[in-house]
């Protein structure tokens, strides 16, 4: 894992630019603002924000609803050729998700030191039960996905 912000390319920030759209709509709809995208061949598959409270699924984080809309877009299981770009640090499930799917590489925003499950928590790429690493780089726009984050709390808490 290795913090790339200062080497990303025109074309990653582009695909994060599309991750934080998806946080901001979610916001907008009274979701948590997760937001991501997955790239193949230099082109966005699929972008999803999270729907859990409109779908009344704990399972329809951002990565998960990407993920299921890539594997139906391109129909296979295995996503090998695909990146995911997603504003916050996936949990541990998303985490799984992303292993199993096999996804090429993780680009995330902000780091989550209590629910995070790749550089914090749990660690899922790190454990010998896990058959699929990604490679992962995190702190892209970090700032960024942080600010809408806390935004979106602080008013709820108002």
């Amino acid at each position: 894992m290795s913090n790339v912000a200062a080497q990303m390319s025109n074309k990653d920030q582009t695909f994060m630019d599309a991750a934080l759209a998806e946080a901001a709509a979610a916001a907008s709809r009274g979701e948590v603002p997760v937001g991501a995208v997955i790239v193949s061949g230099g082109e966005i598959i699929a972008r999803a924000g999270n729907r859990t409270i409109e779908l009344h699924d704990p399972t329809a984080h951002a990565e998960v609803l990407a993920i299921r809309a890539t594997c139906t877009e391109l129909g296979h299981d295995r996503l090998e050729d695909c990146d995911l770009y997603v504003t916050l640090e996936p949990c541990a499930m998303c985490a799984t998700a992303i292993s199993f799917a096999r996804l090429r590489r993780l680009y995330f925003g902000a780091g989550d030191e209590k629910m995070g499950g790749v550089e914090h928590g749990p660690r899922i790429y790190a454990q010998p039960t896990c058959h699929h690493a990604p490679d992962v780089y995190g702190g892209i726009s970090e700032r960024e996905s942080a600010r809408l984050l806390r935004t979106f709390f602080k008013e709820r808490r108002t």
